[in-house]
């Protein structure tokens, strides 16, 4: 009956939307630093049996083939794009890039002492002279590092260690060392807006240490990582979930003119 092809469409119809609200999602976000693109995976849906293969037909031989009809489509889970962004080049002292695998730390609750894990890396200093993520947040980087406010010359290093020259000195001085974290399953952190993950049971627990160490990236100072957005591929996926919107709306549209078809036979 057409009532099964009703609600196939209409699955279709719910799936591509959402499809279309990642797609939205990721060029709205092609400028952002250090963000990572999603993509929507789709499942089929359970089929109903209508025949079995390898039953006795009436010949009795054994049917080759079964007969199933599918109930449609569903989205089954957002998956993250971890490929670099490109690499922006700022020549600000604070501006840092990981280049290869790692997150940079941040501390979200101050009272939990949770962490969040981001690539991007425009720093700032605040009023305490503490490092901290330029955002309307202003989160601080962990391990908390202090920068003197009469510092002349910020240096760091690929290895993280961050050195100040103060007024005076010929020599600079080290103020702290950056540390980041590597997951073994990083496309299952959870976003959580400003450009934020937070660890969950998929991603499993981080690694943390020295950059340049045990596979973790090492950093460039004065560069940014760009989105990793790619505007063409995202603009002939968006014509395409339009394309097949379109489709399933025609498919619901012939099993609604099936089904009234069906319901006049009795006039």
């Amino acid at each position: 009956m057409a009532n099964l092809a009703l609600q196939s469409a209409s699955t279709g119809l719910n799936a591509l939307n959402t499809k279309l609200d990642v797609i939205a999602h990721n060029l709205s976000n092609v400028n952002t630093s250090g963000f990572k693109a999603s993509r929507a995976n789709f499942q089929d849906l359970i089929y109903v049996e209508r025949a079995q293969p390898g039953t006795e037909n009436a010949l009795g031989d054994s049917r080759p083939t079964g007969l199933y009809v599918g109930l449609g489509v569903k989205v089954s889970g957002t998956q993250l794009d971890l490929a670099p962004g490109a690499s922006l080049a700022t020549n600000r002292p604070l501006d840092l890039r990981i280049d290869g695998s790692g997150f940079f730390q941040v501390q979200i609750e101050d009272d939990e002492g949770a962490v969040g894990y981001t690539r991007s890396g425009n720093f700032a200093v605040n009023r305490d002279g503490e490092l901290v993520l330029a955002n309307d947040q202003g989160r601080r980087v962990l391990p908390i590092v202090n920068i003197p406010d009469d510092a002349d010359e910020i240096d760091i290093t690929s290895d993280g260690r961050v050195f100040v020259r103060l007024p005076g000195d010929n020599e600079p001085q080290e103020v702290g060392q950056l540390e980041i974290s590597t997951f073994i399953n990083p496309a299952g952190l959870k976003p959580i807006g400003e450009n934020l993950f937070v660890e969950t049971a998929g991603s499993g627990p981080p690694t943390t240490g020295v950059p340049g160490e045990e596979n973790r990236g090492r950093m460039t100072q004065g560069m940014l990582e760009g989105s990793n957005v790619d505007p063409t591929f995202e603009l002939i996926e968006l014509i395409r979930t339009q394309r097949a919107f379109e489709m399933n709306s025609q498919a619901i549209r012939a099993a609604d003119e099936t089904l009234r078809a069906i319901g006049q036979l009795r006039r």
